[in-house]
């Protein structure tokens, strides 16, 4: 395993101490290798991890291209969606990589669901999901994946629907900010319940419309993945609700943060998607309000109480 990190600041302080004040307590196997320049760690691997936040994930993709091997296949792990261009992770890559198209396939896929990395890192149990694009691999890929990330602790799914595993990690961001807000303003488990069904209600309805498979949303990285984001005190995007429901503003919090928050920038993509779509979303729409429009929490939550009475449909 190699490793590396586009501040040279911290990746040389991770390579000396083995630790980051990312993940406390928890140190970096010394079989790792932690590497300053790009090419070092990408000569010869045969698969590439990609964690970069999603609204940079182009930029850093295109640094890879001439260290890349034309067979390493490419993970992505983050949740969220490019604003510019409202792609996936894995589009993203694929564009930014230009790989030629006279030549094979570059394995894509990503992991995703409920894996909170403080509990990972103690090796408590957990489940996720290895996906893959089924136009670029017959499934060989994806079981390559669960084999690899499988062990005693983590469980590892195989998924072929790669639209909506990574729908699902990125709109679940949006709604775990809305969660967030609920415990700000402490209005309740029966309210933050509500939510989360709301919420994957909405999710899926995007899901549906924009083809993936209704099956997924009902699954790990689906309400897995929901719901964990929702509850987890660790939640980045929860925390940041929360503190927007004590009164905090987002300019306030996020120079604070060492951490980014991926369901900020993913209001703006989703609330476009659901644009282009056709799709009500109401809930990701009160937490884009609350975040670009100046709406306050208590008044985008006394609107979504307040609309037109219906019976309830899931998806």
């Amino acid at each position: 395993v190699r490793m590396w990190g586009h501040s040279p600041d911290e990746v040389g302080a991770v390579a000396q101490t083995r630790r980051s004040s990312r993940l406390d307590a928890f140190e970096l196997d010394e079989t790792a290798r932690v590497c300053l320049k790009l090419e070092e760690a990408l000569e010869g691997a045969d698969i590439v991890v990609c964690a970069v936040p999603a609204q940079h994930v182009r930029e850093v993709v295109a640094q890879t291209k001439p260290f890349i091997e034309p067979h390493a296949g490419f993970v992505s792990v983050a949740k969220g969606i490019e604003v510019e261009s409202l792609l996936r992770p894995t589009q993203v890559i694929a564009e930014a990589l230009g790989d030629d198209p006279d030549s094979a396939a570059r394995p894509l896929g990503c992991l995703s669901g409920p894996t909170i990395a403080a509990e990972l890192a103690r090796c408590l149990p957990a489940t996720m999901v290895a996906s893959t694009d089924q136009a670029t691999d017959d499934g060989s890929f994806a079981e390559a994946l669960q084999r690899l990330f499988n062990t005693s602790w983590l469980r590892v799914y195989t998924n072929d629907d790669l639209l909506g595993v990574e729908l699902s990690g990125a709109t679940k961001n949006v709604i775990a900010i809305a969660a967030g807000i609920l415990d700000g303003l402490q209005a309740g488990i029966n309210a933050k319940s509500a939510l989360l069904a709301r919420g994957l209600a909405e999710i899926a309805r995007l899901g549906i419309a924009m083809g993936a498979s209704r099956d997924t949303f009902f699954g790990v990285a689906g309400v897995g993945d929901l719901a964990t984001t929702c509850f987890s005190p660790e939640g980045r995007n929860r925390s940041f609700g929360e503190a927007l429901g004590k009164g905090k503003t987002m300019d306030e919090y996020m120079h604070k943060s060492k951490f980014v928050v991926e369901g900020i920038a993913t209001s703006r993509a989703v609330v476009a998607l659901a644009a282009k779509y056709r799709t009500e979303m109401p809930i990701t729409q009160a937490v884009h309000s609350v975040l670009f429009d100046g709406v306050d929490p208590l008044d985008a939550i006394t609107g979504l109480m307040n609309r037109e009475l219906k019976s309830e449909q899931i998806g």
